[in-house]
């Protein structure tokens, strides 16, 4: 996979994408990212990218120009119509699991991180996709870039060492992950359920899926609607509903 990144801060990037899964990434030739700072493509004298709103109003807007020429730029070495443009609005769609799978499907991304009071409308047209991190505003792009970056990297193939891993995580089933543990059994007193030290793979994933329904249950119950209500899981639901009354 390949991801751009155009903003006006690029060392904000430095650290969360050389480091750790996604710095592995990169190193095992998984993914290679390029972050670009579109001030260097201004055409104004003294490389401003922002303007005053027609009509008026509070702040600054950022320009067409340096967007536009630096997508073009992006372009020279990827094929356009191979790309999904992703521009970073809290208007925007909402970022979940289901779009970071959708992301880590393409072959390359262009995340634009805006800054200042918001963007020129015509910025729009260029791009594929305007999504939020969620409800609320940051004072730029680049945190919320680097979370979408984050979330999708990590489900590119052999980008984890245990697949396994990104395909039960929470979201990713519908539901909350299983509470989980590990050695010692009996940490003062608090004791691992017995269910997971006696081997019998089969009550194991009964008392995860159960431990998962519980857990959505209790911390996210409006999850429940989104999942296949079969007769096993109603019934588990049943009990945990009695289980916690």
């Amino acid at each position: 996979m390949k991801i751009d990144v155009l903003t006006l801060f690029p060392r904000m990037f430095e650290g969360p994408l050389t480091e750790s899964i996604i710095g592995k990434a990169v190193e095992k030739k998984v993914l290679d990212i390029e972050v670009t700072n579109f001030r260097d493509f201004s055409d104004h004298k003294h490389k401003a990218v922002d303007d005053y709103p027609y009509g008026g109003g509070a702040g600054m807007l950022l320009k067409v120009q340096p967007i536009e020429a630096a997508l073009e730029h992006v372009f020279e070495k990827s094929d356009r119509k191979k790309s999904r443009v992703v521009l970073l609005d809290p208007a925007g769609e909402k970022f979940d699991q289901k779009v970071a799978e959708e992301f880590a499907q393409e072959e390359h991304l262009v995340f634009i991180c805006g800054h200042y009071e918001g963007y020129d409308e015509r910025i729009r047209q260029y791009v594929t996709d305007e999504i939020s991190l969620g409800d609320y505003v940051l004072t730029g792009g680049e945190l919320g870039a680097m979370v979408m970056i984050d979330a999708t990297v990590r489900l590119l193939p052999d980008v984890l060492g245990n697949k396994q891993s990104a395909l039960s995580d929470s979201h990713s089933t519908g539901l909350l992950e299983h509470p989980q543990y590990t050695r010692p059994a009996d940490y003062k007193g608090m004791k691992v359920p017995e269910v997971l030290t006696n081997g019998n793979h089969k009550l194991i994933e009964e008392w995860q899926l159960k431990e998962s329904l519980r857990r959505t249950y209790l911390r996210r119950p409006e999850m429940l609607g989104n999942i296949e209500q079969t007769a096993d899981i109603q019934k588990l639901l049943n009990e945990i509903k009695e289980e916690e009354e």
